[in-house]
């Protein structure tokens, strides 16, 4: 694997990185505070209903008192009212007692100072007898003071806890962010690595994320397919220089040697030529109809076809070829519909039929077949010729590759490959099966009509 080079303080990365822990932090931040604001709305609620019927049962408590000190006298004037003062102060509260009149029966010290102070007035009766009116006031000490205690801490511990939490969610943060933009980072690298034409860089296996190391290795696999298909096209132009560079020869070596006298320009020699120049003309037209399969899918005219019956008019048209070299061409078609270029259909087959042609010795025999299998119809060519040698069965589909066994056979090299162009422009496969000695098998399966 290839180093991508060093990296570059300052990148993107970082940046990403304190985006990606300050969100964090941001959403910890948000979600302390909703829990926060929801527990000291709902906490401050409860105190305060506390405080209230605390309050009320103190008032409550008082006026009893009170009631019970006048029945005692049955009147205001002789009742001790030093109790009811006592229950007050002890709680800090300020109480005054009025009679039924509104005169004050008994008033604590502080009452008028606590003029602003939250008060509760509660009517005193005996044996359903109003006989006057307890006004009870509760200062900042006391009660009061306990619920403002109270809230101060709740406020406290909130503010506490969502210091801790900012402080947990901007480490975590920072730590989750490090884990995803190292990778990404990584992926940064040699992607610019690729780009300044280093086309061996990979990212390898990085310790990521599950969706960024899915991302990392199907980078890999992305770049080794440009890889091939860079080869591929270094590898055809090559072929086809090849391919073009011995006729081109003859013929340049042939008119060269006519020019010069060297040679006359009998019949032979002339045909000499002229088969030159109709070899370059296949060549030309096997690039051409390459190029054609290439773009088949926006070139086919599909409808239903019977599958058997081309394949039978296919047959009809190598059966001289077959007959003149020998070897039996068997049929075995059974109906199957689907839906296909005629032409173009035509022509897989007659390739897939010379093919096996070529490749079989004399007294030999090919085999056609066709039959519907499920979902899909079938036609396949076998032969009894030598077979495809192990190593070479997965390249035979390829552009311009011609095995060993296909040195001294004439053929540019591409009629599988354009039968596989086309197979695949209908919808379908081309898959070739082989043991050497015992022939060779390619199967075409197109989707029923």
């Amino acid at each position: 694997m290839a180093d991508p080079g060093p990296r570059r303080p300052g990148t993107r990365t970082d940046a990403l990185g304190l985006r990606l822990a300050l969100a964090f932090l941001g959403v910890a931040l948000a979600a302390v505070a909703l829990l926060a604001g929801l527990a000291a709305a709902f906490t401050a609620a409860d105190v305060s209903d506390l405080a209230s019927r605390q309050r009320s049962n103190l008032a409550s408590a008082i006026t009893v008192a009170a009631g019970a000190a006048w029945d005692r006298t049955n009147s205001w004037a002789g009742a001790d009212l030093n109790p009811v003062l006592d229950l007050a102060a002890r709680t800090g509260a300020d109480v005054q007692v009025r009679d039924q009149a509104g005169r004050v029966a008994a008033v604590s010290r502080q009452f008028p100072r606590h003029a602003s102070s939250p008060q509760l007035s509660r009517p005193i009766e005996v044996r359903g007898q109003h006989v006057g009116e307890a006004v009870v006031r509760f200062p900042d000490t006391g009660l009061g003071a306990a619920d403002q205690a109270l809230r101060t801490a709740l406020w406290r511990a909130i503010a506490g806890a969502a210091g801790l939490a900012a402080l947990l969610a901007l480490l975590t943060g920072l730590a989750v962010a490090r884990r995803i933009t190292r990778p990404v980072e990584r992926l940064i690298s040699v992607t610019r690595a690729m780009g300044r034409g280093d086309r061996a860089a990979r990212v390898g296996p990085i310790p990521a994320p599950g969706e960024i190391g899915e991302l990392a290795t199907a980078f890999d696999l992305m770049a080794d397919t440009l890889d091939r298909q860079e080869q591929l096209r270094r590898d055809l132009v090559a072929d086809v220089a090849h391919e073009l560079r011995t006729p081109i020869a003859v013929l340049q070596a042939g008119h060269e040697a006519l020019l010069d006298g060297v040679t006359e320009p009998t019949p032979a020699q002339l045909a000499s030529l002229r088969d030159e120049v109709l070899r370059l003309a296949r060549m030309v037209g096997d690039l051409q109809t390459l190029a054609a399969a290439d773009a088949a899918a926006l070139q086919l005219t599909l409808s239903r076809q019977d599958l058997a019956g081309i394949a039978a008019s296919a047959a009809d048209s190598l059966a001289g070829r077959f007959e003149a070299a020998g070897i039996t061409l068997e049929r075995r078609l059974a109906p199957a519909d689907v839906f296909a270029d005629a032409g173009r259909l035509h022509q897989i087959i007659a390739n897939l039929l010379t093919n096996a042609l070529k490749f079989t010795p004399s007294g030999g025999r090919v085999t056609v077949r066709t039959a519907p299998a499920g979902a899909q119809a079938v036609l396949q060519v076998s032969d009894t010729g030598p077979g495809i040698p192990a190593d070479e069965l997965p390249r035979i589909f390829d552009r311009f590759w011609r095995g060993r066994g296909a040195a001294h056979i004439s053929g540019s090299g591409i009629g599988l490959a354009v039968a596989a162009e086309l197979a695949s422009a209908h919808g379908g496969t081309l898959e070739a099966h082989s043991e050497p000695g015992h022939g060779a098998q390619v199967t075409l399966a197109l989707p029923r009509a």
